[in-house]
């Protein structure tokens, strides 16, 4: 890649990956975790780096990669390192604020858009059914989750094309489309362009005020 590639802006919250709350996982905290042990439950909670959310041992939820699970002794000190609530297991005892789960979901897919995301896959990763998923970020947002990453994935298609050299086919795959024939009917839909059309625009946009500003020098 020619340049160092626009980072989306998305007003996330950085979790804490470390610090005195969290402990280091041990085998047996871990075989809990893989197996749902609900003996474990009263004991400790873990949470996943890469979701943001945290659970009892007993969750149903996918099994995480291990490097991306911490430990937390009581569900307050996951809460201060800024880790959510899993909606599905609810380690609070209380149920998830709705605005708050679709924050957990916008933010995942604002870090994973350049990954493969279906509604399946995001329900998984953010401790829901689909159905529920769904039905909840579009009363909260206005919108579908698959609209939200078909969104997201265009709002980062038009900053690496207005500010990166690499090919529309490279621009897709960093973007999460793969077929680029895909890409380039959904850009279309979205901007009445197409992305080489696009680009050329904004290097002719470009262009022009780097005239206006040496005109006025």
């Amino acid at each position: 890649m020619d340049q160092v590639h626009p980072k989306r802006q998305n007003g996330t919250v950085e979790i804490k990956t470390t610090g005195p709350d969290s402990e280091q996982l041990t085998e047996e905290q871990w075989q809990a975790i893989i197996n749902n042990d609900s003996d474990y439950n009263n004991q400790f909670f873990y949470a996943v780096k890469s979701t943001g959310i945290f659970c009892k041992p007993s969750c149903k939820s996918r099994v995480p990669r291990k490097e991306n699970v911490l430990i937390f002794f009581t569900a307050q000190h996951a809460i201060s390192a800024h880790f959510r609530p899993c909606k599905r297991c609810r380690p609070t005892g209380q149920r998830l604020p709705d605005q708050e789960w679709v924050s957990a979901i916008t933010e995942y897919i604002d870090k994973h858009y350049d990954k493969k995301l279906t509604l399946s896959i995001l329900a998984e990763a953010c401790h829901g059914s689909p159905y529920h998923l769904h039905r909840t970020f579009k009363k909260i947002t206005g919108i579908t989750p698959v609209a939200y990453i078909q969104q997201t994935r265009m709002d980062r298609a038009r900053l690496y094309l207005a500010n990166a050299r690499d090919p529309v086919t490279d621009i897709a795959l960093f973007v999460g489309i793969p077929n680029i024939s895909y890409f380039i009917t959904l850009f279309k839909k979205e901007t009445g362009l197409t992305p080489t059309e696009y680009r050329q625009l904004e290097r002719s946009k470009t262009t022009r005020r780097c005239l206006f500003d040496g005109s006025r020098e």
